[in-house]
């Protein structure tokens, strides 16, 4: 991307409207796109984002490497670089409370740590297993607010808890006749939501106990789901990778509405992976397909 363009984000960006507007319709009203590193290296097919009141973090899966942007009184940072021989093929990202990363290799399957100076401290080894669990295969994983891993297993048909060193604490297992679920989320009361990309449907447990149905087929809505987020307040947003949209569910699991479509524009979508929300009013979404992280406010 170009400098100039980039600084035309940041002054898009100083006049984002805070977290907490008055509830009403959720919009996601595009707002600046991330293109490059701090020396105009371009991003290349980008799955993974994650982001706190802080910094923005990007799997920029294509070239092999994590960039971190600090947000800063001027706007957000230019991307700082970390390229680590451990971790080849960043997929999902996620921040704890201490700024940690955690980043998923999705040709390992193996969860790594990376510490906020941007130094690999090892991999999340599972420890403790149950028998018939000895070999997982994530595609996909989330931390909650105490840092415990949620895995999502395809392998094993469940979702598979491990505490912040790796030691097995729980496996929660899928429904019958799911088809495939690529990603979780978890909200502030310790429920557990999954999403069946094959079936469209998304299934919730309880103190992460067992799954069933939260909705019912969203096929009329969404074509293949890639990931799910929720903004701790009732709200869940879908990433729909073929659809190329975000469709948005109120806290009972009903249908509120689809944001975004496809196209090349930014502020468009083509082939979509993760996103994630900022407290402070942000949603960033890994768009994969046009080799970039566009970035939205979040008003509600």
């Amino acid at each position: 991307m170009k400098k100039g363009l980039f600084l035309t984000a940041l002054v898009m960006l100083i006049a984002l409207p805070a977290a907490g507007l008055a509830a009403g319709r959720i919009n996601l009203l595009p707002k600046f796109t991330i293109y490059s590193d701090n020396k105009d290296v371009a991003l290349s097919r980008p799955e993974g984002v994650a982001c706190n009141d802080k910094e923005v973090v990007v799997a920029d899966t294509g070239n092999g490497r994590l960039l971190t942007f600090q947000f800063v009184e001027s706007g957000l940072k230019p991307g700082i670089p970390i390229k680590l021989p451990n971790i080849t093929s960043p997929t999902r990202v996620q921040l704890d409370a201490k700024g940690e990363i955690f980043v998923l290799d999705g040709k390992l399957r193996k969860v790594a740590r990376v510490d906020s100076s941007g130094a690999f401290e090892g991999y999340i080894e599972p420890q403790g297993l149950p028998a018939g669990s000895q070999s997982i295969n994530p595609v996909s994983f989330k931390l909650d607010p105490s840092g415990n891993i949620y895995l999502v297993d395809n392998t094993s048909q469940s979702v598979v808890v491990l505490d912040p060193t790796g030691k097995f604490q729980k496996k929660i297992d899928f429904p019958k006749g799911v088809g495939f679920i690529p990603d979780l989320c978890i909200d502030p009361q310790g429920t557990v939501y999954i999403v069946d990309a094959i079936n469209c449907v998304v299934y919730s447990a309880p103190a992460g106990k067992e799954f069933s149905p939260f909705t019912g087929s969203m096929k009329d809505y969404m074509t293949f789901p890639i990931s799910i987020t929720t903004d701790g307040t009732g709200s869940f947003y879908i990433v729909d990778e073929h659809g190329a949209g975000v469709i948005i569910l109120g806290q009972d699991g009903s249908f509120q509405g689809r944001q975004l479509s496809l196209g090349w524009s930014d502020g468009l979508l083509y082939y979509p992976v993760q996103m994630c929300l900022s407290p402070t009013g942000y949603a960033f979404i890994a768009d994969r397909g046009n080799n970039r992280i566009g970035a939205f406010s979040d008003i509600k």
